[in-house]
């Protein structure tokens, strides 16, 4: 017994390698008998405990232990310890009922150790010399014509010898041959089979000796020898002249594998030169000519065509020889003998073969890198040359072997074939690996050789792709808005968050939870709370509009994956919708039981600001929004409230006349839904001359004066003399135009002195004298001032006047006469400088723009026009102003109040009576 180690390291994997064992052993050795200890052999390292390795499935049965029989091919006679990794006869191994045609003996295993190597083991059956020679007879029988010449060969029948090699048949010996008549030539076939020919030595003569015993002995080569012995009985007959004699002593013939049955191998022609039947010739096969050679071929006795009778394989034998024999129908014939070898030509037909040595059981991660090692693949082709020649690939994936590639798609499957040793290819994966794009991949490995059509084969396995915790929880949105109504109840739901994670199992599994912030100094956790299952958020407290509008936090999903949690947050914005749950509450004026006393002064008159009812409301937006009216008590129409400023103003100049006494419920609404709102009840007296000092008088609140009696006087004397001095120039203005029967400015004359002195000279004054332009003085308190002014030709006049007046929008109609205008031009020269007259009217919102504001004055134009030409009257009489009217008696009152609330204001009220 003996062993010869050879290894070849592979690139299977970082840690995997190939390794080839050739192992000896005699046949004939009882069951248990070791052959070798292949761990120790190999020099392999001690694999896991069992316990900790993993199950790899393999072409063979698996064991639990370090070694495992991927294959062998004599499972009953050789097996491995899978533990001790010692290999063993199972029973008794007869060389010769095993490898019976073969003259090598050889039996193959193939090993996985420790999962990490493999080794290919060869055990060669050795061979003893435990049999002898032997004929299939104990005689052989031939007859000899006399005239045989000397050189004559006759092939004998050969001994068969089970044992191989040296203990084989090794030559024969002819014996008893005491006249030296016959000789012994031994040769040898293709194969080596030795075969022996009886060659005659001398001429023979029937007459002396018509019969001849010999011994053939064949013996082996075994030490000792074994041999063994046959009786040849030559009888010597009375010869036939001639015989057949063949065209060559031998023939190669060329034929494919795959020839079909009857395919002509070779026409063979032997000829007699006797006649008749000693000239006739029979064809046949010799007598030992193996019996798989009579199963392939068969010959015409006739006319000595073969043919081909079996399927022919060049992979099981490449080369055949087929012995012929010829012989005459003559008395006692000579036959003639030639040899034709038949060479097969190997052709592609076989497919290449492919097998799975071993296969990762199970499933991979998807966290394996780039090279690793799904299967371990041998691929094989019985056929020779081209047809032998192999390229390999995945299906679908990269990588190729043997060769080159095969073209077809690549790059779906992420795996490829790397070629490594004897036709041994690894499956390993050619990319990451991603279970949550394709968890589940069908292999195929494609094998196809270079024969002439190509045959191919495919084989595939399975992989399943394990989930690693790759994928964080991703939310669906980055923003969440939630809304809940103000005053809600503590539990209510507020909404979801939603967090996908595409892993698998626990690796997939998403909790939810509120991450620590605070608002304002009161933790979130106080405010809101979220299901870590389904990330609902529910709110734990009732929310209040006025106190919290809005507020944010993160909510965290994360996985239960191992060995380390992946997470991410988002926003959640939780808005609070207000709801219309404050009434307005009144604020001014100063409210007792809902009443409050106000006092006007009984000379107030029209458009008088009598208080402003100012609330106040909690709510935003609409329901915070507030409308002021009057429901009850203004039956007569006497006061009028602003909707929007609460400015409660006189509508009727002699309120006082209807009802010394006024009562007006006022009511504050606002938009809610439903609306609410707050009821005050304002008690309006009239007093006489000017309130007394610490009387509220607007808005309830307490005035304080600012300015002396003195200076009351003094502007009320002003005024006085103003008026005097515009009553004189109305009277003579009168008497001046008596033919004019409206009072209308048409014509006026005016003297004045010219630039550098000189006579004065008189000028007439027409209405387009007079234009309407708006006040250059700044607005204040939302009132808009309109001037009356003179044109520029009496830029020059010594007379300059300035009257103010409040002329509220609302007035009625019957307090002015309207005097329609006889120009609506309004514009006024640059530079100009005179007599003018202003007004004030009821000003627009602060919000309004001049374009507003004009339009408002563009229609009180009417009122304002028709007051200012009734003063044009009074002021420019003196001066030229014309009128038809028949003099009248007119009793003036004046009365001049100042007003420190909202802003300091001098009011002068001229009341002109006719008398």
């Amino acid at each position: 017994m003996y062993l010869s180690i050879c290894c070849c390291f592979l690139l299977w994997a970082p840690a995997l390698t190939l390794k080839n064992l050739n192992y000896s052993v005699p046949e004939e050795q009882g069951a248990g008998t070791v052959i070798g200890n292949i761990g120790k052999d190999a020099r392999l390292q001690p694999g896991l405990p069992p316990a900790e390795r993993g199950g790899g499935v393999g072409g063979g049965r698996s064991k639990s232990g370090s070694y495992r029989v991927l294959e062998n091919s004599a499972p009953h006679l050789l097996d491995v310890d899978a533990d001790s990794g010692l290999l063993y006869t199972k029973q008794r191994i007869d060389r010769e009922s095993l490898c019976r045609h073969n003259a090598k003996c050889q039996l193959s295993l193939e090993v996985f150790a420790n999962d990490k190597e493999i080794c290919m083991i060869k055990v060669e059956i050795q061979d003893i010399n435990d049999n002898a020679p032997s004929f299939p007879s104990d005689q052989i029988e031939m007859d000899i014509s006399e005239n045989a010449a000397p050189g004559t060969r006759f092939p004998l029948t050969s001994a068969h010898d089970p044992d191989a090699g040296e203990n084989g048949l090794r030559t024969y010996l002819l014996t008893r041959d005491d006249h030296g008549l016959f000789a012994l030539d031994v040769k040898s076939r293709g194969d080596g089979t030795k075969f022996p020919e009886l060659v005659i030595q001398k001429a023979l003569d029937r007459e002396q000796q018509n019969h001849h015993t010999l011994v053939l002995t064949a013996l082996d080569g075994g030490e000792p020898p074994r041999s063994a012995t046959v009786q040849i009985n030559v009888k010597v007959i009375d010869s036939n002249d001639n015989s057949p004699v063949f065209e060559a002593p031998s023939y190669l013939v060329e034929l494919p594998e795959n020839a079909p049955l009857g395919t002509v191998v070779i026409d063979l022609n032997a000829t007699d030169a006797d006649e008749g039947p000693n000239g006739e010739v029979l064809y046949s096969f010799s007598s030992y000519v193996p019996d798989r050679v009579r199963e392939l071929f068969s010959i015409d006795p006739k006319t000595g065509l073969i043919r081909v009778k079996g399927n022919l394989d060049y992979e099981e034998n490449g080369m055949l020889e087929i012995d012929v024999q010829a012989r005459d129908l003559g008395p006692n014939p000579i036959p003639a003998h030639c040899k034709v070898t038949v060479k097969l030509i190997d052709r592609n037909d076989n497919a290449p073969s492919i097998g799975f040595v071993s296969v990762r059981q199970g499933a991979l991660s998807e966290a394996a890198p780039p090279g690793t090692v799904i299967a371990l693949v041998r691929v094989t082709d019985r056929d020779s040359g081209k047809n032998g020649q192999l390229q390999c690939r995945v299906l679908g994936g990269g990588g190729t072997g043997g060769g080159g590639g095969l073209g077809g798609p690549g790059g779906s499957v992420p795996f490829k074939l790397e070629e490594n040793y004897d036709n041994f290819y690894t499956v390993v994966t050619d990319r990451s690996l991603d279970r949550e794009t394709q968890d589940e991949y069908n292999v195929t490995i494609v094998a196809r050789d270079g024969g002439s059509p190509p045959l191919n084969s495919t084989k595939s396995f399975a992989v399943k792709i394990l989930d690693e915790n790759d994928n964080p929880p991703r939310f669906t949105k980055g923003l969440y808005v939630l809304q809940v109504h103000e005053n809600n109840i503590p539990g209510e739901y507020l909404g979801s968050v939603l967090a996908q994670d595409p892993d698998l199992g626990q690796n997939g599994t998403v909790s939810y939870s509120i991450l620590p912030s605070h608002i304002g100094d009161v933790s979130i956790y106080t405010y809101v709370s979220v299901n870590p299952t389904n990330g609902a958020i529910y709110a734990l407290r009732s929310f209040n509009y006025e106190q919290t509008k809005a507020f944010e936090f993160k909510v965290l999903a994360k996985d239960s994956g191992a060995p380390a949690h992946l997470e991410s947050n988002a926003t959640v914005r939780v808005t609070v919708l207000d709801v219309n749950d404050n009434a307005p509450v009144i604020v001014l004026p100063t409210l007792q039981n809902d009443t409050a006393e106000l006092q006007v002064p009984r000379n107030a008159g029209l458009g008088y600001l009598v208080s402003t009812v100012r609330a106040l409301d909690s709510d935003f937006g609409e329901s915070g929004r507030l409308t002021y009216e009057i429901v009850d008590g203004n039956d007569d129409h006497l006061f009028e409230i602003d909707p929007s400023s609460g400015e409660i103003r006189t509508l009727h100049p002699f309120w006082e006349d209807v009802t010394p006494v006024v009562e007006l419920v006022v009511k504050v609404t606002d938009h809610g839904k439903p609306t609410l709102s707050a009821v005050a009840k304002l008690i309006i007296r009239s007093v006489s001359g000017s309130l007394p000092e610490g009387v509220p008088r607007v808005n309830g609140e307490q005035h304080h004066w600012d300015m002396s009696l003195p200076l009351i006087v003094t502007l009320s004397t002003i005024s006085i003399i103003l008026l005097a001095a515009m009553i004189t120039i109305a009277v003579k203005c009168k008497r001046e135009n008596k033919e004019i029967r409206t009072y209308n400015c048409r014509i006026a004359e005016y003297s004045h002195p010219q630039l550098g002195g000189g006579k004065g000279k008189k000028k007439k004054i027409n209405k387009n004298d007079i234009m309407l332009v708006q006040s250059e003085v700044e607005e204040r308190n939302a009132m808009n001032v309109m001037n009356v002014v003179s044109s520029p030709s009496l830029a020059t006049s010594p007379m300059y006047f300035d009257y103010q007046t409040r002329l509220p929008l609302s007035s009625p109609r019957s307090e002015v006469m309207y005097l329609k205008p006889a120009s609506n031009n309004l514009t006024v020269p640059q530079g100009h400088a005179g007599c003018h007259t202003s007004f004030t009217g009821q000003g627009t919102n602060a919000s309004e723009t001049p374009a507003t504001r004009m339009s408002i004055i563009q229609n009180q134009k009417s009122a304002l026009i028709a007051q200012m030409n009734a003063e044009c009257l009074v002021i420019l009489t003196g001066v030229g102003c014309r009128s038809s009217l028949q003099p009248i008696r007119l009793k003036m009152q004046i009365t001049a109040q100042i007003s420190l609330y909202p802003q300091l204001k001098l009011m002068l009220r001229l009341r002109l009576t006719k008398l």
